[in-house]
């Protein structure tokens, strides 16, 4: 696709891409982005937004934007309601700021959701009292249960965070902390919460979100992504369930090894057909 530098995209233009890629309108999608790579938009940030929550809560769909806050582990306060700083960039902030969504009380990997509001109620329901920020009971579980998508918006598999659900979900080892921390959530109403969660770890990397990009190739193999664009940001409509199977079908092939213990690509003889 050949980009026009100095085009400004509308929300319009951005529908029009949605669109294009047969997005399913009815489900829940959360959606990693870079802004910056989408390009010039006519309201900036905001002509994304809008036209994401219209497009994907028209018809009874949630939306969904990571507002993660685990940057603040180290602070005395790890999720300040009031406060939509996170730790993953202008979009994200943009949309925890933003009154027609609902932030989940997800201590480190708080979500902001858009949609109907008894829908999206009971979709965040219960984020405060999860095991870990992407635990098999906390909302990225759920967008798996519900067959959901994950949307990345100019972004690799390195910023999917639900692939760290798919592995508390398969219990694959040396992935989280054996030991809780203490963290603590500020309401809107000041009120502070103080709760434990598990935090991810690997022993033998330092970010094994990093590694995540070596799924790519077998995710495409079995049908789990479908290419488009949205502003001139290249984007992957990525299906939950179908990621989850996928890997599981590489962790029962690899003989109780680590398919991330190292950077080499993964033997196709881990997912292909046979």
């Amino acid at each position: 696709m050949k980009t026009d530098l100095n085009r400004i995209y509308t929300k319009d233009d951005i529908l029009a891409q949605l669109a294009a890629m047969n997005i399913p309108r009815d489900r829940v999608v959360l959606a990693h982005s870079s802004l910056r790579l989408v390009g010039k938009l006519e309201n900036g940030a905001k002509s994304l937004l809008d036209a994401m929550i219209e497009y994907f809560t028209a018809e009874g769909g949630l939306f969904c934007v990571p507002t993660h806050t685990w940057g603040n582990l180290s602070k005395e306060i790890t999720l300040d309601m009031a406060d939509p700083t996170t730790c993953l960039g202008a979009f994200s902030d943009f949309a925890a700021a933003d009154p027609r969504g609902r932030r989940s009380l997800n201590a480190t990997h708080s979500m902001a959701v858009f949609g109907d509001e008894d829908r999206v109620a009971a979709f965040v329901d219960g984020e405060d009292g999860i095991s870990s920020g992407t635990a098999p009971e906390s909302c990225y579980g759920k967008i798996y249960r519900e067959g959901g998508y994950i949307l990345l918006i100019g972004v690799s598999h390195a910023r999917n965070t639900y692939l760290h659900c798919v592995d508390e979900i398969l219990g694959v080892p040396n992935r989280i902390t054996k030991e809780p921390r203490e963290v603590k959530i500020r309401l809107a109403s000041g009120e502070i919460l103080t709760r434990y969660m598990r935090c991810h770890h690997t022993d033998y990397t330092n970010d094994i979100s990093l590694r995540f990009p070596k799924y790519e190739t077998a995710f495409r193999y079995h049908g789990a992504i479908t290419d488009g664009f949205l502003g001139d940001a290249p984007t992957q409509l990525c299906d939950a369930r179908i990621m989850h199977d996928v890997m599981a079908l590489i962790l029962s092939r690899s003989e109780g090894v680590d398919p991330l213990a190292d950077e080499r690509a993964l033997d196709p003889r881990l997912y292909c057909r046979r």
